[in-house]
């Protein structure tokens, strides 16, 4: 999670050092010309507050979120010599709850949370090919093996459950698995999706292969007729989608959903409002855990009514929609448009008029719409995927003067995020045409969305 994670201020909001002096008396850092506000050039980031900082033990570290039943021991106000346990002060630092099991801080949902599962089809450990669950194993040393999910914590009944009935189904159907594509094969993943009120969606994808139109309704009336009077029917789906799809991953765009029976749509309740979520739609798999996430975005944020707040990688548009009522106008940017249709719907439906919502590709869309914000006050939010922030979107929330904070959600920040975080807050550099003046790291706060596993939310604070 990187050396961002040591400003946090988890749940407690435990006061500590200013940053600055914190860190330079810190290792590996108290050499001059590493931090971001004097740095001329940067060193391997990634690389050196996972490995130095840590003591080449960042896994170790971090999986101590998950222990149970140990006493709480009180944070040391101050950091002392370097001659003690490296990992427990960096725990210490990190999360000052790690010593106390989930039921003693702040009792979240830890069993059953994911309101999204994906289920592979491949052979099992029996050699059966039909079977349904999660991967073992790696492609490279060819021992990929697929294992049912009962037994997993973090996966509902109900996901396991409709991941059973599908196995069932693949298992009487004369139609082959599809495990490589250049192999042949048809039935492929399948997705679940619910919400609060126990309303799921089940997605399945198909290799449509050489089959023509009256075959494909074939099979789309055989599974649909599994899941409503067949044995799958105990599993009560609320929708089943059915899409074709030839590449590993496709969107609706490129290969449609299409909606074999029931509602097209899941709709949640978060922060006071009904928010309606679409098979494409990306939503927070966490959803007790986005309310924290989404709340800690507001109060580090500052919204007030002079913002601008803009939204980039928006998604169904929930962050800058539960933010509405505080900001002079909402601008959201996504990619899915399933997923702007969506924060769309919300909008309306909740009474919410000061937002606009763009789909297109960041990069694109982000220049042209900051251009006539150049004199206003604009926060902005950005949650992106994995792969980090196009380097032409990091150009221009960089150089835009108006954008004086900036508030960066990253669920793998020691991953692309870093190489974003860096061109942030670098000196200027006309190579790379990063021109305004750097941000600064002010604060970050991690936020468990993902219990049983080394992983958080990690929400930085930036202003300049």
């Amino acid at each position: 999670m990187s050396v961002f994670l040591w400003l946090a201020e988890i749940k407690r909001r435990v006061p500590m050092h200013s940053p600055r002096s914190f860190l330079s008396r810190v290792g590996p850092l108290s050499k001059p010309g590493l931090l971001p506000w004097c740095a001329t050039k940067h060193p391997g980031w990634s690389k050196l507050f996972l490995g130095s900082a840590c003591g080449g033990n960042f896994t170790n570290v971090i999986t101590k979120k998950c222990q149970r039943g140990q006493k709480s021991q009180k944070k040391p106000s101050y950091l002392g010599p370097l001659d003690s346990s490296w990992q427990e002060r960096l725990a210490d630092v990190v999360t000052p709850l790690w010593r106390l099991s989930y039921e003693e801080q702040l009792k979240p949902v830890i069993n059953g949370y994911r309101n999204k599962s994906t289920f592979s089809v491949n052979r099992g450990p029996d050699g059966n090919p039909k079977t349904v669950g999660y991967y073992l194993g790696t492609w490279r040393d060819r021992s990929i093996v697929c294992v049912r999910s009962n037994h997993l914590k973090n996966i509902p009944e109900k996901h396991s459950q409709v991941a059973q009935y599908y196995e069932v189904f693949l298992r009487q159907s004369p139609l082959e698995p599809c495990l490589l594509f250049h192999e042949g094969g048809y039935w492929r993943e399948l997705i679940v999706r619910t919400n609060s009120q126990g309303h799921t969606m089940a997605i399945i994808t198909f290799h449509p292969q050489e089959l023509k139109q009256e075959e494909l309704g074939v099979q789309k009336e055989a599974i649909k007729k599994f899941f409503t009077t067949g044995p799958g029917a105990v599993c009560d789906l609320t929708s089943l989608y059915f899409q074709e799809s030839t590449v590993t991953r496709c969107s609706h765009q490129q290969s449609p959903y299409q909606l074999l029976f029931g509602e097209p749509h899941l709709f949640e309740d978060l922060l006071g409002l009904k928010i309606r979520i679409s098979p494409d739609a990306f939503f927070q798999i966490n959803t007790a855990g986005a309310e924290v996430l989404y709340r800690t975005v507001g109060e580090l944020s500052r919204v007030n009514s002079n913002t601008i707040l803009l939204d980039i990688c928006c998604g169904t548009g929930v962050i800058g929609l539960s933010l509405a009522q505080y900001a002079s106008q909402i601008l959201g940017i996504e990619l899915v448009e399933q997923a702007v249709e969506d924060a769309r719907w919300t909008a309306a439906f909740n009474g919410i008029t000061n937002c606009e919502f763009h789909t297109g590709r960041a990069e694109k869309i982000l220049p042209q719409l900051l251009k006539s914000k150049e004199d206003g006050q604009v926060i902005a939010v950005v949650n992106p995927a994995r792969a980090g922030l196009h380097y032409q979107v990091v150009r221009a929330i960089r150089n835009c003067r108006a954008i004086h904070t900036l508030i960066f959600v990253s669920c793998k920040p020691h991953g692309e995020a870093t190489r974003n975080i860096i061109e942030l807050c670098c000196p200027p550099d006309l190579a790379k045409k990063l021109l305004g003046e750097p941000f600064v790291l002010r604060k970050a706060v991690p936020v468990d969305l993902f219990p049983h596993t080394p992983h958080c939310e990690l929400v930085l604070l930036f202003t300049r």
